[in-house]
């Protein structure tokens, strides 16, 4: 201990001399500037309207830009638009294992038994719904996905307080 205090103290001491002297020296005018950032970011005189004027440097270099988009072959002779070359969107088919849907059988997709441990059944759960989840799932079929996912996910938690109760 250093005159009735410990170290601790005597560096917080020193610490909050130091800050009051900090906050006294702060200049009149003060820069409100973000340090860190590039001049890139800033025109040179600060405003947003001499940015037009320097914008021209820009432009200059974009006719050597190549085209945005390539050119269309078309196979067939005649012009064809794009709604016509263009194949329809197929309609997406929905799974078949989307269609079970009782508790029954998405207890006989996960396979849960009473040799189950929680690892095994954490592994069950993961890979049920990387097939299932509703996020991996085409719109149309996603109610489906969640009825599934909401029966698996009890089906394993009721397995899983069952392996806590029988201990």
């Amino acid at each position: 201990m250093l005159l009735g205090q410990s170290i601790f103290q005597s560096v917080l001491t020193r610490l909050k001399e130091e800050q009051r002297d900090e906050e006294d020296t702060v200049p009149d005018t003060a820069d409100f500037r973000i340090r860190g950032l590039g001049a890139g970011f800033l025109t040179p005189d600060g405003r947003p309207e001499s940015a037009k004027a320097d914008a021209g440097s820009y432009f200059d270099y974009l006719a050597d830009w190549p085209a945005s988009e390539p050119d269309r072959v078309t196979l067939n002779s005649g012009a064809a638009t794009d709604e016509e070359a263009a194949p329809p969107p197929e309609k997406p088919v929905m799974p078949a294992h989307l269609n079970r849907l009782t508790e029954a059988e998405i207890a006989e997709d996960l396979a849960i038994s009473s040799l189950d441990n929680e690892a095994s059944l954490n592994e069950k759960r993961r890979k049920f719904a990387k097939l299932n989840h509703p996020d991996r799932i085409d719109a149309e079929f996603r109610d489906n996905a969640t009825i599934r996912m909401k029966t698996a996910n009890l089906l394993i938690d009721q397995a899983l307080n069952a392996l806590y109760w029988r201990k």
